[in-house]
């Protein structure tokens, strides 16, 4: 086995929790998850993952509104009852079904 070393670093609590959990959810732990990324790191000679700006920033201000907008148009909605859901969520997946044995 090869030397090892030890890497420390600082990282806010509460990521650190909420990632620890991704990855025990995935079945391993977060020591784990870093080897992986440094090993895939290693493979592709960089960054193991795309890592550009987006053409477009939004602001705080300006998702706020957008969700204000969003929520603005759903109170326009009718109430639906459970029973009226499960029949429109049938006939979607009947529909999807007549598709599919009709493209074969």
């Amino acid at each position: 086995m090869s030397e090892q070393a030890l890497i420390q670093f600082r990282a806010d609590k509460e990521l650190k929790k909420d990632v620890t959990e991704i990855y025990e959810a995935l079945g391993m732990d977060l020591p784990t998850a870093f080897r992986m990324f440094m090993i895939r790191s290693k493979m592709v000679g960089g960054l193991p993952f795309e890592a550009i700006l987006p053409e477009e920033f939004i602001t705080r201000a300006q998702a706020r509104a957008a969700f204000a907008a969003l929520r603005e148009q759903a109170a326009d909605v009718p109430e639906m009852t459970l029973e009226e859901i499960n029949a429109e969520i049938k006939e979607v997946r009947a529909e999807r079904a007549r598709r599919k044995d009709e493209d074969g």
